[in-house]
């Protein structure tokens, strides 16, 4: 019993014709002793009759559970009068069977096999992921991660580019984020990492005359998780030599032009708009803004450098920034909503969260009082306040005020939707790069420079001199791409200049010369024969293909994930390494006794 067809590609022309399917039992329906089967495989659905009058059908009856596997032969029919079911391609026919194999009995799933499956706990979807992965929603999300990397694959290649890949263990680089360690039993002591990115293989791979390399590279981050992070993700990794950051933007704005038409047949403008870092933190309060609503951020020092209101006043005269946003149409906030909006605030350093309400013609606010009549007039200009709005204000140092504000932007914008009078279009595509960051940001705690993307990162041209008198002031050819509120990807023009390089690690960063020897010295050693200039860029695949199916969690887009604990249910892992396996690597284990039976195993087992 062959299989002939899939369970998506009968029609009413293959009528008369013996046909053979396979796959699984989606449903059984009971019409008189007649048996209703919707067969179901990775492609579709079609409807099997079983007749209890062909001889060998009835004595298997019993054996066609939902989710069992089995193999049927038949005549493929039309359906009879208004029986067709014009919501399944295969909706015109149905197999009449003459002969039915049952291959494998299926126990009853722990959760239904359909949409309302969505509403089960996700560690229970997660420890049956493989009946997760039957559902059609779920085999839908892996087709479309599939089309995606192939649509990559195609363009990069067309653009001359060699795939290679870079080794997983690496060295340890800890000035970056937590990493995941690898020990080595033939090195006894030593650790290996797992790459948090590709980038100094890359970097090497230029240095070695590739000069148009990619890679779907597997990174791993040892790092709290949330929607969209998971422990091991994968990226599109790509470096190119003898460029510029124009050739990298047109590079890519070709290649997302080609995914998007692909993959969900829709058409994006480029080029892309482009916008400063500083220009993003002004206007949006972020350095990924959402572009598909308004509501920008309105700076106000001039409104109030010489208020009587000395909460705005005292704040513009340290050197910092009073920064007001209108959240149009939610003057009618309610109490509890705008708790939740103070309370955002506070979490990112703010005392408290300042505003005026504008209902019935009439300003409310307990800030009002303090505030005089040009002050108002000023502000209602700036601000187009009328009647039914809020604005909120933040009166601070100018990154920390925006920062506020910016997340005030996010949370009304959702606060208005739930109302009805703002639209959001998830099928709107606004991409954006942002471009220009600082190269260098200074961390208070370590009281030094730290690099505020990478230090490979080259500065942009007329800033190096600033590298000596005023590192903050230095801007990078750092670039992200942003779509619609979320990071892509990000990269930059890199530092191909072993004198530069150098200069960075000791005289910015202040990173002992031993450390940098230790660390980066092959690197140091390579650009001393003839590297040349580079960039490149990475790309959250995981990422990409949750917004392409329009999905809310990375999770949805990985065939085998894990969970926020970082948990993969199914396989209970991590496991608990054996006494032995600890010898043998050199490494003695110090988890307390009440843990040691493991993340997934219960007390007692």
């Amino acid at each position: 019993m062959k299989r002939t067809h899939h369970c998506s590609q009968l029609r009413a022309s293959d009528k008369g014709s013996i046909v053979t399917l396979s796959g699984w039992v989606d449903s059984v329906r009971d019409h008189g002793g007649i048996l209703f089967v919707d067969l179901r495989d990775r492609e579709g659905r079609t409807q099997i009759v079983l007749d209890p009058s062909n001889p060998g059908l009835e004595s298997k009856f019993g054996s066609i559970k939902p989710e069992s596997v089995i193999s049927v032969s038949g005549r493929v029919d039309e359906r009879f009068g208004g029986t067709a079911n014009s919501k399944l391609a295969t909706g015109e026919i149905e197999v009449h069977a003459t002969e039915l194999r049952i291959l494998n009995v299926s126990k009853t799933p722990p959760f239904p096999m359909d949409d309302s499956a969505d509403k089960v706990g996700e560690d229970l979807r997660m420890t049956y992921r493989y009946l997760d992965l039957r559902r059609a929603a779920n085999t839908r999300m892996l087709r479309m991660r599939h089309k995606t990397s192939k649509a990559i694959r195609d363009f990069m290649d067309a653009q001359d580019f060699i795939e290679v890949e870079t080794p997983i263990l690496f060295k340890s680089t800890p000035e970056g984020a937590r990493e995941f360690l690898v020990p080595s039993r033939m090195n006894p002591g030593a650790f290996y990492a797992l790459p948090q990115s590709p980038q100094q293989y890359k970097q090497m791979l230029m240095v070695g005359g590739v000069e148009r390399y990619y890679q779907l590279a597997r990174c791993f981050r040892d790092e709290d998780l949330r929607a969209d992070r998971q422990p091991e993700f994968t990226q599109l990794d790509i470096e190119l030599s003898f460029i510029d950051r124009e050739d990298m933007y047109e590079l890519i704005e070709g290649l997302m032009r080609q995914v998007w038409k692909e993959v969900i047949g829709v058409d994006i403008e480029t080029p892309f708009l482009r916008m400063s870092y500083f220009e993003a933190m002004n206007r949006f309060g972020v350095d990924k803004p959402d572009l598909r609503f308004e509501m920008e951020l309105q700076d106000c020092n001039e409104i109030f450098a010489q208020s009587g209101f000395k909460v705005f006043s005292g704040a513009i005269e340290s050197g910092g920034s009073v920064k007001a946003i209108n959240a149009k149409g939610l003057g009618d906030i309610t109490q509890g909503e705008l708790r939740s909006l103070e309370d955002a605030a506070k979490s990112l350093g703010a005392k408290g969260l300042a505003f005026i309400k504008c209902q019935d013609g009439e300003w409310k606010s307990p800030i009002i009082k303090f505030f005089s009549e040009a002050e108002k007039a000023a502000l209602k200009n700036a601000l187009d306040i009328e009647d039914g709005d809020i604005v909120f204000f933040a009166a601070t140092e100018w990154e920390r005020a925006c920062t506020i504000l910016g997340r005030v932007r996010l949370e009304a914008a959702q606060l208005l939707v739930k109302r009805g009078t703002l639209t959001i279009n998830p099928n709107e595509y606004k991409f954006l790069w942002v471009i220009e960051f600082p190269l260098m940001l200074f961390d208070e705690d370590a009281q030094r420079f730290v690099a505020s993307h990478h230090p490979f990162t080259a500065p942009v041209p007329e800033d190096v001199d600033l590298l000596d008198s005023d590192p903050k002031a230095v801007r990078g050819q750092h670039y992200d791409l942003v779509l619609n509120g979320v990071e892509l990807g990000g990269g930059s023009i890199r530092i191909h200049q072993p004198a530069l390089q150098k200069k960075v690690f000791e005289d910015v960063l202040k990173i002992p010369a031993d450390v940098v020897e230790s660390r980066f010295g092959y690197m140091l050693k390579a650009f001393e024969y003839g590297a040349p200039p580079h960039g490149g860029i990475a790309f959250g695949l995981d990422r990409m293909v949750t917004i392409l199916t329009q999905r809310s969690s990375i999770r949805d887009v990985i065939a085998f994930p894990k969970n926020q604990k970082g948990q993969e249910m199914m396989t209970s892992s991590p496991g608990i390494a054996t006494e032995q396996q600890l010898r043998d690597l050199h490494v003695k284990s110090v988890l307390p006794k009440k843990d040691a039976q493991g993340p997934n195993k219960p007390a007692g087992d």
